[in-house]
């Protein structure tokens, strides 16, 4: 019997277990993760969500207290401070967030060995979705920012815990931070076929980030959903306040810098966000949060949101291009955007002077 037929097996008895044996199965539409769903379609009418994570899929995850050497030679997982798609770290973080306020699915059976587990169907109530058809997106974007809002409310722990299930909450630190940004000089010279970067460039590089990453570390306080953007929300308008909001893919949460969830909502790779909707969004949480320097915010958005463009081009989509996923080459101007209106920022004249310098126009693409 081959890997895919015991793991078919163990579905299915996983499945049976908890009551879903004869459930109609819909496969659902999957991104660039390991994982994979389905929709459950119960006699009854009623429908699950069941997430299928195999767990030889991934490479390591980083324990707590492991050093950067033996992280970076464990591989990304470990070193960028990634779930792995732990179905432990789905179930104590919903959990968490569901214990808040917030309106993360309810896990309705798990497995953590076999990497399986049946959700809540929270719908298909997608803010990428409802904005394309029509929604107007000011008022699903200011119950996002008022979601964060919530989230930085409370201190997090440093361990998460839920139905027998524990998860660190680490760190997003600084070599968490570098691994993913130095991902753009692996994958954008071999996608956009210019010649690798020198030793030079390499070692101004370093030097150029170097303070941005120490920034982000140092702020790094407040519990973060990590991938937090209008794919990955949910308008549940029949709830309440923050949980009209619906969260998805928040298994790689981590404790880190205030703005690093507002630079994936309002530069959202995969849709337009204004600058006026941007401006407009930080206005609004900035007010909410009066305890912030709103001037070293600003310094800080700009520079982690430059790193996360930076990080975006190269792991996710310069990558899965050249893995030939070439539909991920549709996002890239517009990420290529975002990125250069944050190096328009004063702060940020070194790291602008390095892109003009080392990736020409006709590369950004």
């Amino acid at each position: 019997m081959g890997l895919n037929s015991d793991r078919d097996g163990r579905k299915a008895e996983f499945l049976k277990a908890a009551g879903l044996a004869d459930a109609r199965r819909e496969l659902l539409a999957g991104d660039a993760s390991t994982r994979a769903y389905e929709r459950l379609h119960r006699a009854d009418g009623s429908t699950v969500i069941f997430m299928d994570q195999p767990p030889a899929a991934e490479s390591a995850v980083c324990p707590p207290g492991a050093s950067e050497a033996e992280r970076l030679a464990m591989g990304y997982n470990a070193a960028a401070r990634l779930a792995a798609g732990s179905v432990a770290a789905f179930v104590t973080t919903a959990a968490w967030l569901r214990d808040h306020g917030l309106s993360a699915p309810k896990i309705l059976a798990h497995d953590i060995d076999a990497g399986l587990a049946v959700l809540e169907d929270l719908g298909d109530g997608l803010f990428a979705t409802l904005i394309a058809d029509g929604e107007a997106e000011t008022p699903l974007y200011e119950a996002a920012v008022d979601v964060q809002v919530q989230l930085q409310e409370t201190t997090p722990p440093d361990v998460l815990t839920a139905d027998g299930a524990s998860w660190p909450l680490l760190s997003y630190d600084a070599l968490a931070l570098k691994v993913g940004t130095d991902t753009f000089l692996e994958w954008w010279p071999q996608f956009a076929q210019i010649a690798a970067f020198s030793p030079d460039a390499l070692a101004e590089w370093d030097a150029l980030w170097t303070p941005v990453f120490a920034r982000g570390a140092a702020g790094a306080s407040v519990f973060t959903h990590r991938d937090f953007h209008a794919q990955n929300l949910l308008w549940l308008p029949q709830r309440a306040s923050v949980a009209r909001v619906g969260l998805l893919d928040f298994q790689d949460a981590l404790r880190a810098h205030p703005a690093w969830d507002l630079t994936h909502l309002l530069q959202d790779a995969r849709r337009d966000v204004s600058p006026e909707l941007e401006a407009a969004m930080l206005d609004r949480f900035l007010a909410a949060r009066p305890a912030l320097d709103r001037e070293a915010f600003i310094h800080d958005y700009r520079a982690l949101a430059a790193s996360n463009a930076a990080r975006i081009l190269g792991r996710v989509f310069a990558r899965q291009a050249l893995l030939g996923r070439r539909q991920y080459e549709a996002f890239m101007p517009r990420t290529w955007r975002y990125l250069e209106r944050n190096l328009t920022d004063p702060s940020m004249a070194g790291l602008k002077t390095w892109f003009d310098r080392h990736v020409p126009v006709e590369a950004r693409r």
